[in-house]
């Protein structure tokens, strides 16, 4: 009889410790979208993430584990100290459970710092920073969409593969550009080509006259944008005025949407090659989604934005089977369960959070090759998630180090 008692009491914290863990706090899963409404980003994250969120909730019913899912959202104004006050408030106030989307590195790593103090979920789509994944990883922390390892070193292998082979490059002169010129020029490298010049450029540059005329008469096959926003518009624009397409040179956009290109057009983007997580128009299923999401907004989306929607289902998933809205708890559920929508065939969270999936190197169509608006893209080639990547082994997260 004592053993029997003895067993019945032990089980008994067992049992409370799991209860107080299978529970929604406050009765409710709280969603925070946290994204630039009005500035350099507001075009590729902006209002539209915030519909893809709102699109995700709605397509889940509205609850998860039986309770009401809530969205709220503001705009961090792409300010550290703005956004990482928002999120402290979310957090503290307001009882959100995770965080999503979060354009510009210098705001994520505020706010990944203050998500994995305080044990919240952070769903990074938007913001590009391959360090969320390196020294800055977080046990409750998915990087989803891209970034600037993927999109630079993903871009140069392919294009190098296909026999073009010498690269110049013109590269804004901050980190940003400095990282995708370094990560492009490893893979280059690695992949038998070569990098016969560059040049650096301030940010917000007008006139690239001289910089450009330095690529062209390196006969570079490749000439590589290790930049953004409107410094690259304005560098693809005047590319087109100097011929650099018609001479035989290729450009390559390291960081380019899809909104970027419909800004210029296709008759100023046409032939331009570009690395992408998403396009609206390459399945049955993203082109479904896609005219849904287009029929709210007027736009096609981004692929942060797809990557929005892609996050908070699977994030909800994981809470719904869970019964819970712990967040390292989440994180950990939402590893074991695979990715398969419309935005990733074949996904998988690694233990770095880094969400591995598919990209694709692209071509910008000429304008009598579209058919239909937003008719942009002719995938050349499929790149493996596993290559796209950087190799966690090259990443420096802590969280991987053995004890």
């Amino acid at each position: 009889m004592a053993t029997l008692l003895g067993i019945a009491w032990a089980g008994v914290p067992v049992m409370s410790s799991l209860s107080a863990q299978a529970e929604i706090s406050g009765g409710v899963v709280k969603l925070g979208v946290l994204t630039d409404e009005t500035g350099l980003f507001s075009s590729l994250s902006g209002e539209g993430s915030v519909e893809a969120a709102r699109m995700a909730v709605e397509d889940f019913g509205g609850k998860a584990a039986g309770k009401p899912i809530e969205i709220i959202h503001a705009d961090h104004q792409n300010k550290p100290d703005i956004g990482a006050a928002i999120a402290r408030r979310w957090i503290d106030v307001d009882a959100v459970d995770a965080i999503v989307d979060v354009p510009n590195s210098a705001v994520v790593l505020a706010v990944q710092q203050l998500a994995k103090e305080h044990n919240r979920v952070l769903l990074v789509s938007t913001a590009g920073t391959a360090d969320l994944k390196g020294k800055a990883c977080s046990p409750v922390g998915v990087h989803w969409t891209w970034d600037t390892y993927a999109f630079a070193a993903s871009s140069a292998k392919s294009i190098v593969q296909r026999g073009r082979d010498t690269w110049f490059f013109l590269t804004a002169d901050f980190a940003f550009g400095h990282a995708m010129q370094r990560d492009s020029t490893r893979s280059i490298e690695a992949a038998g080509g070569k990098v016969v010049g560059g040049v650096r450029h301030p940010l917000n540059t007008a006139d690239f006259a001289s910089f450009l005329l330095q690529a062209q008469n390196s006969r570079a096959k490749v000439v590589a944008l290790a930049n953004g926003g409107s410094d690259m518009t304005n560098s693809i624009r005047q590319a087109a005025e100097f011929g650099i397409a018609q001479g035989g040179q290729r450009l390559a956009a390291l960081a380019a949407f899809i909104t970027d290109v419909h800004a210029l057009g296709l008759a100023g983007a046409q032939g331009l090659l570009l690395t992408t997580s998403f396009y609206w128009d390459r399945t049955d299923e993203s082109r479904k989604w896609s005219k849904r999401f287009f029929a709210r907004r007027g736009v096609m989306p981004t692929q942060t934005q797809a990557g929005v929607y892609s996050a908070v289902t699977h994030y909800l998933k994981a809470v719904d089977a869970l019964g819970s809205d712990e967040a390292k708890t989440v994180v950990t559920k939402m590893r074991d369960m695979p990715i398969h929508d419309f935005f990733a065939d074949r996904g998988f969270i690694r233990p770095d959070g880094r969400m591995v999936h598919d990209m694709y190197l692209v071509e910008v169509k000429k304008p009598e090759e579209s058919h239909y608006p937003w008719d942009y893209y002719k995938i050349l080639q499929t790149i493996p998630g596993e290559e796209a990547f950087r190799p966690m082994s090259d990443g420096d997260c802590p969280l991987l180090t053995k004890p």
